[in-house]
């Protein structure tokens, strides 16, 4: 299915580096990661990355701190 649909692909991409910054604590990783997800036309995305820059600090802590 990801072969065949792009934004598929993307969404997986995305949401894969999401759990690894998650689960290794690489909160540090997350302005990046918001950069890409910007970059691919995933509305539903960009508005989680809007609501995580709303409290980016909060976040970044979050994906960070044991």
């Amino acid at each position: 299915m990801r072969t065949q649909c792009p934004e598929i692909d993307a969404l997986t991409r995305h949401v894969r580096a999401f759990a690894v910054m998650l689960t290794e604590r690489q909160g540090e990783r997350l302005p990046d990661w918001l950069a890409a997800v910007r970059q691919d036309d995933l509305p539903s995305l960009h508005t989680l990355a809007t609501g995580i820059d709303r409290d980016r600090d909060a976040v970044i802590a979050g994906l960070t701190l044991p």
